[in-house]
């Protein structure tokens, strides 16, 4: 019998699940994320969800932050998800406060998050607020600087035109050089 070497010891059979159980994808609110990724990290994929909101989970829900997603059990999974649909955090921490509409505190994720903002420019530009006309001409609405940003998709400007080539073909003809002499 060959003997075995500590580098060359042979991994049991029932330690090759958990390592697939990783590579799997976790949908979480919607969303795939890779197995591999650490918890913290990983939340941040989800629309709506950003590094502090994600951290406020983990603290909240008393999960390590550096636990992967793929090693995460089903229970811990459906936990996240309600509490991310409904946070019970600080208002600071949530991304639409005071909204227009209810007056309340809340936080949207994924596609309702996209159709509010969407609702939100579309009002503005109804009302013809400042904000919403400078949505409507595609520019900043943010007081930024025009002069020389936010250009692109723009027709060139009357000082810029394109250089006639008709002219410069003339000249390197063999009649051409005739014509100049």
């Amino acid at each position: 019998m060959a003997e075995h070497t500590k580098s060359e010891h042979i991994k049991p059979e029932y330690i090759k699940p958990q390592e697939k159980r990783e590579e799997r994808l976790v949908r979480i609110l919607s969303k795939d994320i890779e197995g591999k990724m650490k918890l913290y990290a990983g939340l941040t994929k989800i629309k709506g969800v950003s590094w502090t909101f994600s951290n406020a989970v983990c603290r909240t829900l008393k999960i390590s932050k550096n636990k992967t997603i793929g090693s995460l059990t089903e229970e811990e999974i459906q936990k996240i998800t309600d509490f991310i649909k409904n946070p019970k955090l600080p208002d600071y921490i949530l991304n639409r406060r005071k909204d227009i509409e209810t007056g309340k505190e809340k936080h949207l994720t994924g596609t309702d998050l996209d159709l509010r903002k969407d609702f939100d420019i579309k009002k503005l530009k109804k009302i013809k607020s400042y904000r919403g006309l400078r949505h409507a001409a595609g520019l900043p609405s943010r007081g930024q600087r025009t002069k020389a940003h936010f250009r692109t998709n723009r027709k060139r400007g009357s000082g810029i035109k394109k250089k006639n080539t008709e002219g410069a073909s003339k000249v390197k003809t063999y009649e051409g050089m005739k014509k100049l002499k």
